[in-house]
């Protein structure tokens, strides 16, 4: 079982030996929501299937939703539901990838733990990594799988609501890491939410700092030391990771599981669900 991370050569061997397994494309650009269709359409992992954020990893109205913010989880249920379509049975492996530095793959990664799914990974190096390595490529649209009928199991993720994070404001209890660009978190520019900053008393670690030049995850005993100094003595327990929306969170929150500091919390709504109220106290620099 991977739960993590997976190589390209483990992927391929896992190919090769017919494990039961399910490939996600998810491919998406934030300020183009339809390129990732168009490229997935051009080219994808032979057999992958495809995971959109806004369509699939997403609700599409209020009361589906399990949290808030720009990119709203769905319910589990529905969540679920899809899963089945997608022929998801509990025994198989499941990789995700991207071609976006593993900014997107990383939701559905978390997603599926949230459904009580452990055997999923991250495929390292993303769709760049498999190519470049020869693996089989396709284009055109997925082809047709049998449906199954997913069953839900307990969650192996902590989903933090925004009431839970107002009452720990400040409190040793809760240490909340910041996983947007540094311009973004100082509150200098603010290309989608209404309002600028952070939630005060938050750590910044910009998820791109966990991979290297080519989009794979650091070594492990790197990725700890970094976060043994960005958290200064805090204990990993506390750390409830967040970003924009609640996406580009999830490579924090992968790396230090990579790094042994176990699973840290994922607060969903993140910025976008904090600053739409403004009685919530909010900081810049």
């Amino acid at each position: 079982m991977f739960t993590t991370l997976i190589s390209v050569a483990q992927l391929q061997d896992l190919i090769t030996r017919q494990q039961p397994l399910l490939v996600f494309d998810c491919s998406f650009e934030l300020m183009q929501p339809a390129a990732g269709d168009a490229q997935f359409a051009q080219c994808h992992v032979a057999g992958a299937l495809r995971a959109d954020l806004n369509r699939h990893l997403s609700a599409k109205a209020a009361p589906d939703a399990a949290s808030a913010g720009r990119h709203p989880l769905p319910s589990r249920e529905k969540f679920a539901q899809w899963l089945g379509s997608a022929g998801l049975m509990p025994d198989m492996q499941v990789v995700v990838y991207d071609r976006q530095g593993l900014n997107y793959c990383g939701r559905l990664w978390w997603m599926l733990k949230w459904v009580g799914h452990e055997a999923v990974a991250v495929l390292d190096g993303g769709l760049q990594a498999w190519s470049a390595a020869g693996g089989a490529t396709e284009a055109g649209p997925s082809s047709p799988v049998a449906a199954s009928d997913y069953p839900l199991a307990p969650a192996l993720v902590t989903l933090t609501a925004t009431e839970t994070v107002v009452q720990q404001l400040g409190r040793p209890a809760q240490t909340l890491v910041d996983a947007r660009g540094a311009p973004r978190f100082r509150g200098e520019v603010e290309p989608l939410d209404p309002v600028a900053g952070h939630i005060p008393g938050a750590l910044n670690r910009p998820f791109m700092h966990n991979l290297d030049a080519d989009s794979f995850f650091k070594p492990a005993a790197e990725l700890r030391a970094e976060f043994d100094t960005l958290l200064a003595g805090r204990d990993p327990v506390s750390v409830v990771h967040h970003c924009g929306s609640g996406v580009s969170a999830v490579p924090n929150i992968i790396a230090m599981e990579v790094a042994g500091l176990g699973r840290a919390a994922l607060y969903a709504g993140s910025w976008s669900a904090w600053c739409s109220d403004p009685s919530r106290p909010m900081a810049q620099g």
